[in-house]
């Protein structure tokens, strides 16, 4: 059995929040492997604790993926502010054909097309991907996670940041289908009466205020803010309210474009172009959402950008949802080229974190020895790029930890789920199998 089928019988996806399946992509050929550690979301620390306490493993599982892909190098990428990461990725790295590049501490330097620019000198083409350019990119966690696989090991837990409203902010390694609520214990509670959840962080995360929302393979981690807090408000405008406001207030000073990390780097990304889309009825919005083709949804133009609080990064997300419908094919330019201000208009995370109004919220989130242990897991069926998982249990039927639970049907893009802990199954449906201790 190769690499690429290790890895799929252990249901390996992207860790660090996009979840496509990891087999994929050690099934192509590349020159070049790069582990993405740069944790760019602000109060998020799980990437370099990972790298911290599981060096050996993150550049064992590099290795191994550069054999399968047949890739010569091997890069983490790291920001040099995470010196105790750095160290120990380097330490582990002496001997190999595996690298550390030191990047910048600016937003956000995790995005692929920045991250790949930065190693390899490379533009990934216009709607492409980085094996496009002979490269492969994983997360850290996801690179521990081939190392897990190739020694038999599925995935069944999830390494995560609980950061923002919470006593002590904490790094937890939890089973699959934990509850946020199940971790608070352990961030020492909430400091706050009325909590919403920022999963997966301030910037590119999703927002709710339900604390039993499960902890999948993709979870990076959530930030935790008052309902009153700005940004939260901010977050919470219904999408209709924002268009309006969109439509009324834009004055087209082109800061949301200007900031744009994917417009630096020679892309056709104007956000302050789609905004002007919000107006449009039945003429024009075909050509003006194509500006939004490209954009990452990394949100600088919303939360950071706009002098006014507007929303070009969810105008971006209603273009590009209106391109898909419409099956419209970006037909823009296909040779980027930088922008000559590319590296003078990058946002540090310092600036950004002040911008966002949680610099009292910024301290670290020390790695927690406390094992957690819930009774009840509820396992979503989704829980990666592709279509959902077929579940292999039913209601009332006892598992062992580590069995498969699920799998994707045949030929289809997915991943296996595994049960994280021995128990009954209590529930199955389409959406998810709850498994009780």
């Amino acid at each position: 059995m190769n690499l690429a089928e290790q890895v799929q019988r252990a249901g390996v996806v992207g860790a660090g929040g996009g979840g496509f399946p990891t087999h994929v992509k050690l099934a192509a050929k590349a020159d070049t492997l790069i582990a993405n550690g740069a944790e760019c979301e602000p109060l998020l620390h799980k990437d370099a604790i990972i790298m911290e306490a599981h060096a050996t493993e993150l550049v064992r599982g590099m290795q191994l993926a550069m054999a399968a892909v047949g890739a010569a190098d091997g890069v983490v990428g790291i920001k040099g502010k995470k010196k105790h990461a750095v160290e120990a990725v380097t330490a582990a790295c002496r001997g190999t054909k595996v690298r550390v590049q030191l990047l910048g501490d600016y937003y956000p330097a995790g995005d692929e097309y920045d991250l790949v620019f930065n190693v390899t000198g490379r533009l990934i083409p216009p709607g492409g991907i980085p094996i496009n350019v002979g490269v492969v990119v994983n997360n850290v966690e996801t690179f521990v996670n081939v190392a897990a696989a190739a020694d038999g090991k599925p995935v069944t837990h999830k390494m995560l940041t609980i950061a923002g409203a919470v006593k002590s902010p904490v790094t937890l390694r939890v089973p699959l289908g934990t509850t946020y609520r199940d971790c608070l214990a352990a961030a020492g509670g909430l400091t706050t009466d009325d909590p919403v959840l920022c999963l997966g962080g301030l910037m590119m995360g999703q927002t709710t205020d339900d604390l039993d929302t499960p902890i999948t393979k993709t979870a990076t981690g959530v930030v935790i803010l008052p309902r009153t807090h700005h940004t939260i408000e901010r977050k919470l405008k219904p999408a209709k309210v924002q268009a309006k406001i969109g439509k009324s207030a834009c004055d087209q000073c082109r800061y949301c474009t200007e900031y744009c990390p994917r417009f630096l780097l020679g892309y056709a990304v104007e956000p302050h172009q789609v905004m002007r889309s919000l107006a449009f009825t039945a003429t024009g919005a075909d050509y003006f959402n194509q500006w939004a083709a490209m954009c990452c949804a990394c949100g600088l133009c919303t939360l950071y950008a706009c002098p006014e609080e507007l929303y070009p990064k969810e105008a971006c997300d209603e273009a590009k949802a209106a391109m898909r419908a419409k099956q419209i094919k970006w037909t823009g330019p296909m040779n980027p080229k930088p922008h000559p201000m590319h590296d003078g208009r990058r946002v540090p995370i310092q600036s950004l974190t002040r911008k966002l109004h949680v610099e009292d919220y910024d301290s670290p989130a020390p790695l927690s020895a406390e094992i957690i242990s819930p009774n009840r897991l509820v396992l979503p069926l989704k829980q990666s790029a592709g279509t959902p998982c077929v579940p292999k249990v039913k209601p009332g039927e006892r598992v062992s930890a580590g069995q498969v639970i699920g799998e994707p049907a045949a030929n289809a893009l997915g991943a296996i789920l595994h049960a994280p802990m021995a128990g009954m199954v209590r529930a199955v449906n389409e959406q998810q199998i709850i498994l009780e201790r």
